[in-house]
């Protein structure tokens, strides 16, 4: 065989994945956002406008102002299972962010710097004072940060296995077919062909990652998620995402600042390392830190009773207002430790 037809050979094998993949990609359907939130059609959905862009959020319930800040990827969907008890003693705010759920997707490098904007021009759009701020990964990252730096409408925080450890751990360790999808998309042209040729089996399994329990994740919410994902330019935004990744971790160098009353929960299988996991607990001064039992990464789906009986009783604790009473709910094994 002619080297000329060999080489016509190896381009036509690497080409046609990639165009291929671009085909699959504008074929797809292009889904519009739900007018009420899916797990609860009794709940209507808002939007904030954010500096021109358009945030999905949820507010309920009556009482202190407590806004929930959901992971990477996903949506404000993830605290299905812990809204509803909330909201019988707090205000509850829940947002999607910019490039995530059904909010706007805008040409943005999505770095943390982004998201910590976006968080604080919430906040101030939506005009929400005295606020405990609960996040999950990602979000628990924003929240720290936020209070690193004094933002004067956060006035606790609660951060839930808080991803601020890059490259160590983090999503690409939580399956294989994870790091099979997601290990190569910095790689040019590479990494984008895998990101069209996407599916709903991807999508789950990779989903699935963040659970301890293959249960925890309701085969409603793997479609809403996979659906979501479906959107235009949702799949650019999530590569520009993963690209910054390692940038998360700057923001422990932001904790020694924090001053406000900080509660630090972790799954007990969550993607962090315990040493990252420790790290982090020694740089926040006064951080209470917990350890939630058979819980991984999206510890709102896998423990959510354990989870709200950690959050009231905190709220409570560093509240000037009168404490809620106390809530019963399933027991777990907890571990607490105190660092000052």
């Amino acid at each position: 065989m002619k080297t000329e037809t060999v080489a016509l050979i190896a381009l036509v094998s690497l080409v046609t994945p990639v165009l291929t993949s671009y085909l699959v990609e504008a074929l797809r359907r292009r889904p519009t956002g739900p007018a009420r939130v899916p797990s609860d059609p009794g709940v209507t959905v808002d939007y904030a406008n954010i500096g021109g862009l358009r945030v999905r959020y949820l507010k309920m319930g009556r009482g202190p102002n407590l806004v929930l800040l959901h992971t990477l990827r996903t949506q404000l969907d993830i605290f299905q299972k812990i809204i509803p008890k909330l909201a019988e003693q707090f205000t509850v705010y829940a947002c999607d962010y910019p490039g995530h759920g059904w909010s706007d997707i805008p040409h943005a490098e999505y770095a943390p710097e982004d998201f910590y904007q976006w968080t604080e021009a919430f906040l101030e759009t939506v005009d929400i004072r005295e606020a405990c701020v609960v996040g999950v990964s990602i979000g628990g990252t924003i929240a720290l940060v936020l209070a690193a730096r004094q933002n004067p409408r956060v006035a606790r925080v609660i951060a839930i296995n808080p991803y601020d450890y890059p490259p160590a751990g983090g999503i690409r360790s939580s399956s294989l077919m994870a790091r099979l999808i997601l290990g190569p998309a910095a790689v040019p042209i590479l990494g984008a062909t895998l990101m069209r040729l996407r599916n709903r089996f991807v999508s789950d399994t990779i989903m699935a990652g963040g659970v301890a329990s293959a249960d925890a994740l309701s085969p409603e919410l793997r479609a809403e998620f996979y659906e979501v994902g479906e959107r235009r330019g949702h799949y650019q935004g999530f590569l520009s995402l993963l690209s910054h990744e390692r940038r998360w971790a700057e923001a422990r160098n932001l904790y020694p600042q924090i001053k406000i009353p900080t509660l630090l929960i972790y799954g007990e299988q969550d993607w962090a390392p315990v040493a990252q996991r420790e790290r982090t607990g020694g740089l926040i001064p006064g951080v209470v830190v917990k350890t939630v039992g058979s819980g991984g990464h999206f510890l709102t789906l896998d423990r959510p009773a354990e989870l709200t009986e950690l959050i009231v009783p905190f709220v409570a604790r560093t509240s000037t207002a009168p404490d809620p009473p106390a809530m019963p709910g399933a027991t777990n094994r907890l571990n607490e430790s105190q660092h000052g």
